[in-house]
């Protein structure tokens, strides 16, 4: 395949990974289905994506159970959001139920997002989506800026990463869709569960790049986050 024929303005899909249920946030429901500000956690995700018009089709992989919280969402401004997808036991489950419910061609683009990153932004989207050009599997990332510490199980210092070489991964990441379909195919034959789907591809000896992320990309994972997440919605336009 020629991948400088891949135009930025080429469409992406995406599928927003939306199926956890929360437990270690402590809330009543699932937190990406949590009020911030007007509307839920997800909503806002699916808002910014469905307003970048390479986006499209928007699938979201829920929890099978989830068709209650999913219900609380108001889609009628979001016409490339199609119905939800049952997920899995796992993320990775869920991702690959998602990837096969897509059933795109093999050189088509797909991107797959955290639910709970309501803060993705035009310019990050354009950043990845204008990179596609260059590799066939991408991942929006940030260079560490603290000092990292490798630790043991006791909790002693082993020793002092080099930051320099330390990226943290964020969401989007894109992938040809041949590719990551058939990455979790060979991943769910050997077992082999990943933290991302980046890590799929590592695991395989696929060369994975780098675009630069964006600070304000939050992933809500804490109950403090959703204040936060609130004031970088209030102080950051799309």
């Amino acid at each position: 395949m020629n991948l400088s024929q891949t135009s930025p303005s080429a469409p992406c899909a995406m599928l927003v990974v939306a199926a956890g249920r929360g437990r270690r946030f402590g809330a009543q429901r699932p937190k990406q289905y949590l009020p911030l500000g007007d509307r839920p956690l997800l909503q806002h995700t699916l808002e910014r994506l469905h307003a970048h018009p390479a986006i499209d089709p928007i699938v979201v992989v829920i929890a099978p159970d989830g068709g209650e919280f999913w219900s609380t969402l108001d889609l009628s401004a979001l016409p490339r959001v199609r119905p939800p997808v049952g997920g899995g036991a796992e993320r990775q489950d869920s991702v690959r139920l998602g990837l096969a419910a897509l059933d795109l061609s093999p050189d088509a683009w797909v991107g797959i997002h955290d639910g709970a990153r309501p803060l993705v932004t035009r310019a990050l989207l354009d950043r990845l989506l204008a990179a596609r050009a260059t590799a066939d599997a991408l991942i929006a990332a940030i260079p560490a800026q603290d000092t990292v510490k490798q630790v043991d199980v006791t909790g002693r210092i082993t020793t002092t990463l080099d930051r320099r070489t330390i990226w943290l991964a964020q969401t989007p990441q894109l992938f040809r869709y041949g590719l990551i379909v058939a990455l979790h195919r060979r991943a769910q034959a050997a077992g082999f569960i990943g933290t991302d789907d980046a890590s799929l591809a590592e695991w395989a000896g696929q060369p994975v790049s780098v675009v630069p992320g964006d600070g304000y990309n939050l992933k809500v994972t804490r109950p403090e986050d959703l204040p936060l997440a609130q004031f970088l919605l209030r102080e950051n336009d799309p």
